[in-house]
């Protein structure tokens, strides 16, 4: 029996604490080697429990300690992510590094802070970036442009806008690197991003990619205002969008003969006079301040003319316009909406369709939502069918009662529940089997009347008795002599000494005492008479 008390108490033990061991949480995953060793480290000097799993990737603590130890080993740097950023300068000997180990160090350093910023990204949860940057030469006229490549791990689905933000960010920090010679690739191996497409993608995504992202934001907007007339559930919206993979450059230059301006202007006057000699020719008419006219000669004709030139400028227009690819052509939109349903008082759902000005109400919005432009071809169909599933239940929305709000338990609360139901039934089969039949044993009353009795007075006179019993478990009394004597005499002493123990005598023992008393008076007189003899003798 005690070797088996103590098994079933160590084995209730051993679950019991298994079971009571605080929840465990994932302070970190998928970490490098380093990270590992580093997280370990810190952990053994804060005498924290931990356990490794997935290879010693992921560590586990204490679940309630997650937020805490986060915050902690963030102040410190850690995990840095497995990447080397510009720390790797901290160290090492610079004079005796070679110029090729530098440029290698310094794009490792590069690579690894760009991987550590789009980390930063609410759903990455990791990046591994890849630059091929070409050496400068000298005398060289035709460089070829840096590129880039970038694998994430994702936590979700990152958008068109999140996926260009991704692309800027690091052609801003690459000197000549574009946004375009940026590609992106997810773990699943979806390409993000092409940037082997240049300057001819469409900002660097695909067509068809584009054409997805137009479609499902349409759709969205088209289901939320649906939605909040005839309900949530209650539409279904299709779009269909025509893009134009064309890039179109055109260049036009218009003049205005009624616009003009005076450019410039120029004035010029010239005046001419001819006269006949008469005289001869004398040293003394070539002398200077000699007069010409001297020798009697008179002049024969004079002229003059005036010039004016005046250039005007006429007014021009030069425009250039570029049209990307991607513009979307045609949309083509379907909304099915269901009818309302209405509950008689008998239990009875009836269907009623909406009416047409309900679903030209309806398109109008749908035609604004969408941005409608009649003179590319869009279309918009709203049409009213019952569907195929049950009508929704008829009810208006009521707030939770109190009753609900605790009943609306998580996840977590079920595990923990469950936990304290497996300890509080392990230590109710531990009291069951173990702990009751041991204080069962220990307050068991005592079985029958004595064995030996020292003696019995019968009408004053000590009489030897024994205890004799019968095969059915009946005890009765025999003095010396073979005559039985009544049993119930010493059965009341004992019933009267367990009632002062217990401090609970009743009124039903008292009558019965009474009762024996009456039936047996001389056997009561002796008993009493042996009482008052041995406190005389005490």
């Amino acid at each position: 029996m005690l070797a088996v008390t103590l098994g079933l108490v160590g084995f209730f033990g051993f679950v019991m604490l298994k079971v009571s061991q605080p929840a465990m949480g994932v302070l970190f995953s998928d970490l490098s080697q380093q990270d590992v060793s580093a997280i370990l480290k810190d952990l053994d000097t804060r005498n924290v429990k931990y356990e490794l799993r997935g290879d010693g990737q992921t560590v586990l603590v204490a679940k309630a300690d997650v937020p805490r130890l986060r915050l902690d080993l963030a102040s410190k740097g850690i995990p840095a992510g497995g990447g080397v950023g510009y720390e790797i300068f901290d160290k090492g000997d610079a004079f005796s590094s070679t110029s090729f180990v530098q440029n290698i160090n310094h794009l490792r350093a590069l690579e690894g802070e760009l991987s550590r910023t789009i980390r930063s990204i609410s759903r990455v949860q990791a990046a591994r970036v890849h630059l091929v940057i070409p050496e400068k030469r000298l005398f060289e006229r035709d460089r070829e442009p840096p590129r880039a490549s970038i694998a994430l791990k994702l936590a979700g689905e990152l958008d068109a806008a999140q996926v260009r933000a991704v692309r800027h960010l690091v052609a801003s920090a690459v000197d000549g690197l574009k946004p375009e010679r940026v590609s992106i690739v997810d773990e699943r191996g979806r390409l993000l991003a092409d940037g082997a497409q240049g300057d001819n993608g469409i900002a660097g995504l695909g067509i068809e990619e584009r054409q997805v992202g137009i479609e499902k934001r349409l759709k969205n907007q088209i289901e939320d205002i649906v939605a909040s007339i005839v309900g949530h559930g209650r539409a279904r919206v299709q779009v269909s969008a025509a893009l134009d993979s064309n890039r179109i450059e055109s260049r036009s230059e218009t003049f205005d003969p009624e616009s003009r301006v005076v450019r410039s202007s120029q004035n010029r006057t010239e005046a001419s006079t001819t006269s006949e000699g008469g005289g001869a020719v004398t040293v003394g008419n070539e002398l200077p301040g000699a007069q010409q006219g001297q020798g009697g000669a008179a002049p024969k004709d004079a002229t003059q003319k005036n010039e004016e030139v005046v250039n005007y400028e006429i007014s021009r227009t030069t425009r250039t316009e570029v049209l990307e690819g991607g513009r979307v052509k045609k949309l083509s939109v379907a909304v099915l909406v269901d009818g309302t349903y209405t509950r008689s008082p008998n239990g009875d759902v009836s269907y009623q369709p909406r009416s047409n000005e309900d679903l030209e109400r309806i398109g109008q919005l749908v035609r604004s939502a969408v941005g409608f432009d009649d003179g590319r071809g869009d279309k918009i169909e709203v049409v009213n069918l019952r569907f195929a599933e049950a009508p929704p239940a008829v009810t208006d929305l009521v707030e939770q009662s109190l009753v609900q709000q605790l009943l609306s338990f998580t996840k977590e609360d079920l595990v923990r529940f469950a936990e304290l139901g497996v300890i509080s039934l392990l230590t109710l089969i531990v009291l069951m089997v173990v702990v009751r039949p041991l204080l069962k044993q220990v307050l068991a009353p005592e079985a029958g009347v004595a064995r030996a009795l020292p003696a019995f007075m019968r009408g004053g006179a000590m009489v030897p008795v024994e205890t004799t019993g019968d095969p059915a478990g009946q005890r009765s009394l025999t003095a010396a002599g073979g005559m039985p004597i009544d049993v119930e005499s010493p059965h009341s002493d004992r019933m009267l000494a367990v009632a002062q123990i217990k401090g609970q005598l009743k009124a039903q023992s008292v009558e019965k005492i009474g009762n024996m008393v009456s039936q047996n008076p001389a056997d009561s007189v002796a008993v009493l008479r042996t009482w008052i003899h041995e406190k005389s003798l005490a």
